[in-house]
Parts: structure tokens; C-alpha cells; sequence
């Protein structure tokens, strides 16, 4: 997590690192934790295509993704739900502990994030949340679509 904060720091991104007790394992649960809305939980999925991973960002109040309109859009084909272990091989962090920034893929970013001042996600530590403007996030990632 050094890395990371490094990282926003060098990048004068605004944010904060959040340290609780326990892992957030659903957006509901971010929501209540840090008592905000469950749009601003900012969960990121692993996306496996054929032509390789990305990595979608999305707005917990998001809903149910079809993800054969998130291929379209992102110009990916037969896109799919990585599997944890795939997860792991191409991030280096498990399921629910990916960072927003610093997993290294390509992003697909949902546009409902910028309806806030703050989101808040993953660090690559389960025991630590990411506060961040959702303009910083996209500056900082490698965006290739948004929703």
C-alpha cells in the first residue's frame, strides 16, 4: 500500500486512506461503514475477454451489469467474471481487496461515480479503504471506456 499512496501522493491526487477493523465484503457494507451513500462505493470487477483482463469500476447503486453491453462499449469480446484465482495471477490482490488504482489493467469506468465529490474502494489491503475523487481515479488509470 506504500506503493500506492506513493503513487497519489507523486500524482497530487486527493484522497485518503481509511483503516477499519475488519474487511468491507459488499458495497451495502462500505456504505454503512463509512455512512455514505451506496453509490460511492466504488467496487472493481475483473473482466476476462479474449483479448485479456480490464478492470471495471462501478458505482455500487450500480445494479445488474450485462456484461455482453459492457463488451460492446469497451470494444472487448465474450467478456466474463474473472475467477478468483485469475484474479490473483494477473492483479496480484484477491477478490474484494483490488485497488481502484495500481492493479495495472486497462479500466472501464461507470460515469455515476462522478456524481459525488468522494468514492471510496479498494487498496489492495482488506483491512483499508480508498477515499478518492472519482476525477483523480480516471486521471490516474488507463480509462478505455466509460458506461
Amino acid at each position: 500500500m506504500e506503493k500506492l499512496m506513493h503513487f497519489l501522493q507523486e500524482n497530487q491526487a486527493q484522497f485518503e486512506i481509511i483503516y477499519h477493523d475488519k474487511p468491507v465484503s459488499s458495497a451495502q457494507d462500505g456504505a454503512d461503514l463509512f455512512g455514505i451513500e451506496l453509490g460511492q462505493t466504488a467496487p472493481t470487477l475483473i473482466l476476462k475477454g479474449e483479448g485479456g483482463y480490464a478492470a471495471l469500476i462501478i458505482s455500487g447503486a450500480y445494479g445488474r451489469i450485462d456484461l455482453a453491453e459492457v463488451a460492446q462499449k469497451a470494444g472487448l469480446e465474450k467478456l466474463k467474471l474473472a475467477r478468483p484465482r485469475e484474479v490473483v495471477e494477473v492483479t496480484g490482490f484477491s477478490v474484494g481487496s483490488v485497488p481502484l488504482i495500481g492493479h495495472g489493467l486497462p479500466v472501464i469506468l461507470d460515469p455515476g461515480l462522478f456524481r459525488y465529490e468522494w468514492i471510496y474502494g479498494g487498496t489492495g489491503v482488506p483491512e483499508a479503504s480508498l477515499r478518492i475523487n472519482p476525477s483523480d481515479l480516471e486521471r490516474l488509470s488507463r480509462v478505455i471506456t466509460r458506461l
